[in-house]
């Protein structure tokens, strides 16, 4: 089976768990294609999708949006999952996070199987008005790879049922 894992990234983060959702299910035995969402153009050659976006002020980023948007009438005939990843603190690893509006909307236009909020990442070196301001209290790093590889292994149960 074909997955594609289409990411919205602007620090890195969130292309960066992308890339370990992609090495988890190519490890299960799929065939996964991790790419920037604004790369996508069709989605023909794949069964299945993941749409992973970071988060910025509450706002799931634009072109995961885009994507849903534009690809909305093929995203509804086959399986597809939704990302969100920025939390700046373990609280996405300690309990499930309800999806930001955006994301909901997404949900609900396409049909997806699921949701989830993974924690994010910032590096304390960020560049930019908001996220240097940011980075001086909430730097780091918390995408928990044992909750991704749990996730993982409950969407590959889903498309094996």
């Amino acid at each position: 089976m074909r997955i594609l894992v289409a990411y919205g990234s602007k620090r890195g983060g969130t292309a960066g768990l992308a890339q370990m959702i992609g090495k988890e299910l190519t490890a299960l035995g799929y065939q996964a294609t991790v790419k920037p969402a604004g790369e996508v153009r069709a989605l023909d050659d794949v069964d299945a999708a993941i749409i992973a976006g970071a988060l910025y002020a509450g706002r799931w980023h634009r072109d995961a949006r885009s994507l849903v948007r534009q690809q909305a009438d093929r995203l509804r005939g086959m399986p597809v999952w939704l990302v969100a990843s920025g939390p700046l603190d373990d609280s996405a690893a300690t309990r499930e996070i309800p999806p930001v509006r955006h994301v909901a909307w997404a949900a609900a236009r396409i049909g997806a199987r699921g949701q989830v909020t993974f924690g994010g990442r910032l590096a304390p070196d960020a560049t930019g008005f908001m996220a240097a301001a940011m980075a001086k209290k909430r730097s780091g790093d918390w995408r928990d790879l044992v909750q991704i590889k749990t996730w993982v292994g409950r969407v590959a149960e889903s498309l094996n049922s």
